[in-house]
């Protein structure tokens, strides 16, 4: 299929024009002329700048990266046959069941926009984080600054050449450090079964088999675990440490994980969570 950029332009704006912002998860407010959302929203739940939107639209930018693609299909609620009709008109191949993907269905999203009072982060399979809240931001600082390539938990949990962590700007303790690191593994492991031929996720394992002995070790003596739930403390800046609760679930495919922490409730830590989310409130992807 041939495809020019005027095309890619005329449909992701008849895309945004029929999102309203209640769909979207964002304040509808008062006096809107537009029944969609703005240009400026979208860029807001994208994490790119609101110029860029326009070059796409008018069909100026014509390379979205891969990554852009993603967040376009996620905040426009695409459907899997129109995510994949966005990638054809970027030029890129759609991802296949070969390869990791980042799309997270329109029903969980509308889901994940009604845990207004937790924080939660999405993660692909290969523990790549593809969607955060405004809670999630808050409580551990905002990931958008970090490079997409970095927001990686597996990256998080075994730096490689002195990696800084991404996914929090300040120190969190796990009560159970090393049951994680095995589940991480073990989870990674998977992810080699189920994607055998992504080069994402054998570029990932790779990077961390060569940099982190610790990885290493685990991965070659087959560690397995399960990281579903953990008690966490994070030193927040703002309200001082606040514990939560980190559980973790996945999508029936088994392809995303869904980690929410939240805090006991009628608790100090739970005031100290409610405080920081004030304190912090950064837009989510």
């Amino acid at each position: 299929m041939t495809t020019t950029p005027a095309e890619l332009g005329t449909t992701l704006r008849a895309w945004r024009d029929r999102l309203s912002p209640a769909a979207a998860g964002l304040p509808t407010g008062h006096a809107r002329r537009a029944h969609g959302l703005r240009r400026e929203e979208l860029a807001e739940l994208t994490g790119i700048s609101v110029d860029y939107v326009v070059r796409l639209e008018q069909g100026r930018a014509t390379t979205p990266s891969a990554q852009v693609v993603a967040a376009l299909a996620r905040a426009l609620r695409l459907t899997d046959a129109e995510r994949d009709h966005l990638y054809r008109l970027a030029g890129i191949a759609p991802p296949t069941r070969h390869e990791v993907s980042d799309h997270i269905a329109p029903g969980l999203q509308r889901v994940l926009h009604r845990l207004g009072d937790v924080a939660v982060g999405v993660f692909a399979a290969d523990w790549q984080l593809i969607w955060w809240n405004r809670g999630w931001a808050a409580l551990l600082g905002d990931p958008t600054a970090a490079p997409p390539a970095l927001r990686n938990f597996a990256r998080d949990t075994f730096p490689v050449d002195g990696d800084v962590r991404q996914l929090s700007h300040w120190p969190v303790v796990s009560d159970s450090h090393e049951r994680v690191e095995a589940a991480v593994v073990s989870d990674l492991r998977a992810a080699t079964g189920r994607f055998p031929h992504s080069r994402r996720l054998a570029r990932l394992v790779r990077t961390l088999d060569d940099g982190n002995a610790r990885f290493a070790e685990l991965w070659a003596a087959g560690a397995v675990g399960s990281h579903r739930e953990d008690h966490k403390v994070v030193h927040h800046p703002a309200v001082g440490p606040v514990t939560v609760d980190c559980d973790v679930m996945t999508d029936a495919d088994a392809e995303l994980r869904v980690v929410i922490l939240s805090a006991a409730p009628d608790t100090e830590d739970e005031t100290k969570l409610r405080l920081a989310m004030l304190s912090g409130v950064s837009a989510p992807v």
